[in-house]
């Protein structure tokens, strides 16, 4: 007696995603490329052959989005470009690999176990308590503990990079790692540091808004002017009442730029010019040598200029009638 079961019907078929996708993956794919990754996972069961004109029609995405997308899960690795296609990698031997490199990552019950990081692990598990609703994938377990020793955050700083990105809506390993390196750059440490950051980045957005007003300027502003900002501000240390000197100084130009004003702040920071009172002193001093180098050229030119000379009294009365 032969039995068969029937699997042909498609109504009945289900397509398996493993959890790793949804804890590693999803949060830093967009919808079109998750549309695509699901589409294939879907048409590989059945070792479908399908152009990309047609993927293309079928999800209703243009076909540079399904390049991009392809491209995208190709550099994390989920597909390898062959010749004639792609094939889909399996996840979960992505992750095992990941857990196993050396020197780079610890599993989790290596880093809780670890009796000199009870309050690293402390740290961890409160931001997998409240972030990740406790099911946080040993993945960030190993990268937490990799920023901890390569930034040198203490746990107060580590919880509120959590905080920040969740805040953001941004809660992935590429947007955190960024958020961390900025950080970094910025010799943030201890809590402490990270308030002072904070503080100063808050006068940051109140200089840059008063700058814009007295501008008139209703437009934001373009990278490169936040960056000649930021340099005033937080490089030379200037206020807004010395930066205002400088803008004050536009008000005879036609168009002026913030390489103008650059070159202004620049000059005064070149000459170690640090209060209000230094550059007035300046300016005043640089007026009055201005001025006096002006006048000295007037005379100068005055003494030079060669009147004429009469030698012969007699021929300037001649009778030239």
């Amino acid at each position: 007696m032969k039995l068969e079961k029937n699997d042909d019907s498609m109504l009945f078929s289900r397509t398996e995603i493993p959890d790793v996708f949804f804890t590693e993956y999803l949060s830093q794919a967009s919808g079109d490329a998750i549309k695509v990754y699901l589409c294939l996972i879907f048409l590989s069961k059945y070792d479908k052959d399908i152009k990309l004109n047609d993927l293309s029609k079928k999800l209703n995405l243009s076909f540079a989005t399904i390049q991009a997308a392809l491209t995208f899960w190709e550099e994390l690795g989920v597909v390898t470009k062959k010749v004639n296609g792609y094939v889909l990698n399996n996840l979960q031997e992505i992750e095992l690999h990941k857990a196993y490199v050396p020197n780079l990552t610890l599993s989790k019950e290596k880093i809780l176990d670890n009796e000199k990081s009870k309050y690293r692990a402390t740290a961890i598990e409160s931001i997998n308590n409240q972030y990740f609703q406790g099911i946080m994938s040993p993945s960030w377990y190993s990268n937490i503990d990799l920023w901890f020793k390569k930034y040198g955050f203490d746990e107060q700083v580590m919880m509120a990079l959590f905080e920040y990105c969740f805040n953001k809506s941004a809660l992935h390993k590429n947007y955190v790692q960024a958020v961390a390196e900025g950080w970094a750059s910025h010799n943030i440490q201890s809590y402490n540091d990270l308030e002072n950051y904070f503080q100063q980045y808050d006068n940051l957005n109140k200089v840059k808004k008063a700058i814009a007003k007295k501008l008139g300027r209703y437009t934001p502003f373009t990278q490169f002017e936040s960056d000649y900002i930021e340099k005033w501000f937080l490089d030379y240390n200037y206020s807004l009442d010395i930066i205002n000197i400088a803008l004050k100084k536009t008000t005879s130009k036609t168009n002026p730029n913030f390489e103008y004003l650059d070159k202004i702040i620049s000059d005064w920071h070149d000459r170690n010019l640090k209060t209000v009172e230094d550059i007035e002193k300046f300016m005043a001093e640089y007026k009055t040598q201005t001025k006096n180098e002006k006048a000295l050229k007037k005379q100068t030119n005055y003494n030079n200029y060669t009147k004429r000379k009469y030698d012969n009294l007699d021929n300037f009365y001649t009778n030239n009638a």
